[in-house]
């Protein structure tokens, strides 16, 4: 037991003799035992500007790509709208009666013109023939006082009557001429009414749900009325957009270029393509929007009333306009950039490049400025790159296992 403890405290001194030795060469700067070369002496700010201009070594990062694309690009704004009709009436009757029979079937197209309804017609045809019979009955006396007339004016010059005669004569042929004259209104009031008895359609449509069953008693004034029609074809959308869009719409509009498209609540299927008619003349200052109202053909009757869409407004067509995939702008502190690919014998390496974008639909991002047409860009994998990197272009199968830069952000990827 003695033996060990001494032995340890004898390896100990020495620990402490050789860890002193170390310090006092180290404070003094000893030279190098000598046999061995000398370590290089290296200023810390050299070693780091080394670090900065050697090419990076190891293997080259795995990418995918795709070149830059330059072809027209058409100017979109979007909005979102509500279709509304062109035309659209309830239909009510005009006179009181019942209702005999409902000639339209509930949720098909009509033609302008076509009987609707037919209310029970015989009071009202009774009341022509009233006023038929008081036609002819006034025409008659009318007939008589004229001949009477053509009588009287040739004894007033032979002296058989009076002045006065022929004057009363004349009065009443006139009073009798007003008389036949109230009663053809009378006659055509009376054929109005009986035709107010027939409901037609106004103008071409679709009927909605029928209010009234034959049998009822109608009146002018419910408040329901008979059917509800609708113009579908063509059809309207009111739609909105910001006030600052105006300039370029009217732009759009002047030079024939406003072309409008309609596409569903999801903004995925297309349902209709129209033109723009008109801009409000009133901007919403609670919104700051302006409403816009285009008119649809609506041949396949894809467009609904009520429903809402998303309005696709082309105002304008860029030529030769420079586009990419969306995937491949990246987002950085100083703005949008995008990976580019620089080709050369010794193999490929990537330079960050910062770019205007001028609008970005349908997957595709139209870059204003920061690239040539033939640039080629880096579309996945930008998460381990950096300026200068080398990479390699995946192809194939190989370009599916190619990360992308959202799915590292997102902590899913090492």
């Amino acid at each position: 037991m003695f033996n060990v403890v001494k032995f340890g405290a004898v390896v100990l001194v020495a620990n402490l003799a050789g860890g002193m030795v170390a310090v006092y060469r180290h404070q003094h700067r000893e030279p190098a035992t000598v046999g061995m070369a000398a370590a290089p002496q290296v200023n810390p700010d050299e070693q780091v500007i080394s670090k900065e201009t050697v090419p990076p070594s190891g293997p080259p990062v795995p990418v995918t790509a795709a070149k830059v694309q330059q072809h027209d690009v058409p100017i979109v704004l979007e909005g979102l709208g509500t279709v509304q009709a062109l035309n659209n009436a309830t239909l009510h009757t005009q006179v009181q009666g019942t209702l005999d029979t409902v000639d339209f079937v509930e949720g098909q197209p009509v033609k302008r013109g076509q009987l609707l309804a037919q209310i029970d017609p015989r009071v009202y045809q009774a009341q022509v023939d009233q006023a038929k019979a008081a036609l002819g009955r006034d025409k008659a006396l009318l007939a008589n006082a004229q001949a009477d007339l053509g009588r009287v004016e040739p004894l007033l010059a032979r002296g058989f009557a009076t002045p006065q005669q022929v004057d009363t004569q004349k009065a009443q042929v006139g009073q009798l001429e007003n008389t036949v004259k109230l009663d053809e209104a009378a006659l055509e009031g009376a054929h109005v009414q009986l035709g107010f008895t027939s409901i037609t359609a106004p103008f071409d449509g679709v009927t909605g749900i029928r209010k009234i069953d034959p049998g009822n008693i109608v009146h002018p004034t419910d408040a329901e009325g008979l059917v509800v029609l609708t113009q579908m074809q063509p059809i309207s959308v009111i739609f909105t957009l910001p006030s600052a869009d105006i300039p370029r719409v009217q732009q759009g509009l002047a030079k024939g270029e406003a072309n409008v498209e309609a596409y569903d609540a999801a903004n995925k299927v297309k349902l209709d393509q129209g033109r723009l008619m008109l801009v409000d003349n009133q901007v919403d200052p609670s919104t700051g929007t302006v409403k816009l109202k285009a008119t649809f053909p609506n041949a396949q009757n894809t467009l609904w009333p009520g429903a809402f869409v998303n309005i696709h407004l082309v105002i304008a067509v860029r030529h030769n306009a420079l586009t990419v995939p969306l995937q491949a702008v990246q987002q950085g502190p100083n703005g949008p950039y995008v990976y580019v690919i620089k080709f050369s014998n010794t193999g490929e390496t990537v330079t960050a490049k910062p770019v205007t974008i001028g609008q970005s639909r349908d997957g595709q991002a139209m870059i204003e400025s920061g690239i040539a047409a033939t640039d080629t860009v880096v579309l996945a994998g930008q998460y381990r790159l950096f300026e200068g990197a080398r990479v390699e272009i995946a192809r194939g199968a190989a370009a599916s296992q190619v990360q992308n830069a959202s799915t590292a952000s997102s902590g899913m990827l090492p």
